[in-house]
């Protein structure tokens, strides 16, 4: 078959299948919507809302803070928070001041911070007050000059923000005092000094970063996604003609996607900040929180993954709560199974879809649509201006149609490379297309279906987790010999990990012990949830041990006990 887009003939009239789009900075989506929505609400946060007109204004006071800091352009801004209004008001300052933003999860453990903080070089990081001890902790082996310290009070209302320092010390027993120096910056002390006006910066749309966005690998460590202006523009406003019923102005979408991811950053903040809607900023998913925000805000768009529409649907209140707002849905970050959809649909009337990206696509490069033309099962098709082939196994060549083989995309929200890491960029960009390490086909109509990962990669409960990082903690531990790690099915999580151990002679391991100390290295969703104690493990005649095998016998021994 000689490659040609046969999907672009089931887009409806509404959506076009190439845009013009926006040659300006990420950031200028914020400075037109003070402009054209003003006094309209752009966030709400614990029952706290702010104004396009105040949270640009609070953008630019960042903004300035950051240039009279010594901020450069080019240099790179760390941002490890919740969904709270810092962490909006902290990524688009730190675009306006020419920075590129590093996102960073805050359940990262000290290593993984380290990790990421020295790759990316990052000299500024805005952090929660309860984050603070693990910053200091790492701080003297990274380039970091100034640490700007967020509360979540800071923008809570009378009387919650009294209130909420009592709160945080009973749930994390911790109370943390920060002084404003000439490296720890309070950000309540220096917003309320700093001026709204900044230095403007030139940015190159197509050339500039905004973006390190870091993504794991099998063959090692964490890479930094680089992604540009251009390709966070370019997928945003792909979002926007998909959504082809939306308003502008007139839409409330749920922030429950965490922005430190790039699906969340995209689809729920940037999007939102672009569409001139109102955003819900939940800190985390909470089930009854998460119902609660539903019923009384009233949102029509709800980005999010299936284990947060599994969660919703399985809370024992459900019926409470009126969900009836959600017009549509895009589901992300795992496959999203029929009877979740299905029934999602019947309890809201509103609609879900199954999408598909990585974080190298900024990251959306196909989805169903959501008011047209959908297969169940399917990613659905390529998005406009996004070309995706189907390479034969281990072959530059075209696969035929229903054959099974590596997923390529190509477009304009594809990144520029991993940083710092040439190789790994030439591996994975190849004569433009983007190599998914994703298996999967194409059939006749040009639906497109993912079957398995090349990759080993783990996706549990919507987070990425890379076994070669859990099996080098776990091979620190004195008493293991040999240990490797794999993702089993989980009908909640999607899948779990569990961890295979071969212990040293004369030593006695137990989950219980294994678990504290994979707790101390490693964030919390990538910790094993099993673990099996074996004599030996499968293996090649050279030795690799057949992660596969071990995934294939889980499989089996689950259906057997169904």
């Amino acid at each position: 078959m000689i490659h040609q887009k046969i999907w672009e003939k089931h887009y409806p009239k509404e959506i076009p299948t190439t845009i013009t789009y926006s040659k300006k900075p990420l950031h200028e989506f914020l400075a037109e919507s003070a402009e054209r929505y003003k006094e309209k609400k752009a966030l709400y946060f614990m029952g706290k809302e702010l104004s396009f007109v105040e949270l640009y204004d609070e953008a630019r006071r960042m903004a300035n803070y950051f240039q009279k800091l010594g901020l450069q352009k080019g240099d790179r801004v760390a941002i490890m928070l919740p969904n709270c209004p810092q962490a909006v008001i902290g990524y688009y300052g730190a675009l306006m001041a020419g920075g590129i933003v590093v996102q960073t999860n805050p359940l990262y453990t000290e290593r993984e911070l380290e990790y990421q903080l020295k790759d990316s070089g990052s000299e500024f990081i805005i952090c929660m007050d309860i984050l603070l001890p693990r910053v200091n902790h790492v701080r003297n082996n990274t380039n970091l000059k100034h640490v700007i310290v967020a509360e979540i009070k800071d923008y809570l209302p009378f009387p919650k923000n009294v209130v909420y320092p009592f709160i945080q010390k009973k749930q994390y027993n911790l109370v943390v005092k920060v002084e404003q120096s000439d490296d720890t910056h309070v950000w309540k002390q220096f917003m309320a000094a700093s001026e709204p006006q900044y230095k403007p910066v030139t940015i190159d749309p197509t050339e500039d970063l905004a973006l390190l966005q870091y993504t794991g690998g099998t063959t090692g460590y964490p890479k930094g996604v680089m992604l540009t202006h251009m390709n966070l523009v370019s997928n945003v406003e792909m979002c926007e003609a998909w959504l082809y019923k939306t308003k502008r102005g007139q839409e409330v979408v749920l922030g429950v996607l965490p922005f430190f991811h790039v699906y969340g950053m995209t689809t729920v903040m940037n999007l939102s900040i672009m569409l001139g809607s109102k955003m819900l900023l939940l800190p985390k998913f909470d089930a009854e929180e998460t119902l609660k925000t539903i019923h009384k805000q009233r949102p029509t768009l709800f980005p999010g993954a299936p284990t947060i529409y599994v969660g919703l649907l399985n809370h024992p209140s459900l019926k409470k709560y009126d969900l009836s707002s959600i017009e549509a849905c895009i589901s992300g970050s795992a496959p999203l199974p029929v009877e979740i959809q299905d029934q999602f649909e019947k309890v809201t009337g509103g609609r879900l879809v199954e999408g598909y990206g990585l974080t190298e696509s900024s990251p959306v490069t196909h989805a169903n649509f959501v008011w047209d033309k959908r297969i169940n099962g399917s990613i659905g098709i390529p998005w406009p201006d996004t070309d995706a082939i189907i390479y034969k196994m281990g072959t530059l060549e075209e696969a035929e149609i229903e054959e099974v083989g590596e997923v390529a995309v190509k477009g304009p929200q594809i990144m520029k490379g991993y940083w710092n890491n040439e190789e790994e960029t030439d591996n994975t960009l190849v004569d433009g297309w983007l190599l998914t390490g994703d298996l999967g086909y194409m059939d006749d109509n040009g639906y497109f279906y993912i079957v398995d990962r090349k990759k080993d990669m783990i996706i549990a409960g919507g987070y990425n987790i890379y076994p070669r990082e859990v099996e080098e903690v776990l091979y620190e531990h004195e008493g293991i010999q040999e240990a490797v790690v794999a993702g089993v099915p989980d009908p909640y999580r999607g899948e779990t990990v569990k961890a295979y151990i071969v212990a040293k002679q004369g030593y006695q391991l137990d989950t219980d012990e294994l678990n504290t100390f994979c707790r101390k290295h490693l964030a919390a969703y990538k910790v094993p949830r099993l673990y099996e104690f074996r004599e030996e493990l499968p293996k090649t005649a050279v030795g690799k041990i057949l992660r596969r095998q071990l995934v294939d016998e889980e499989k089996s021994k689950q259906q057997e006990a169904k």
